[in-house]
């Protein structure tokens, strides 16, 4: 019993779940933002184009 015990209390993976967590988030804000700004960001690069 006692070794489940430990078991349950170790925490070493939690933070290996926390960043992959956190790395989600980031990645979704990131194509939800770069999704929303397509056209700017399409704009932009016509333009220095066309300036080249």
């Amino acid at each position: 019993m006692k070794k489940l015990m430990r078991l349950f209390r170790k925490e070493e993976g939690q933070s290996l779940v926390e960043y992959a967590l956190i790395i989600a988030l980031v990645s979704v804000a990131l194509i939800v933002g770069l999704g929303a700004l397509s056209t700017e960001i399409r704009n932009a690069f016509t333009d220095i184009v066309t300036a080249l």
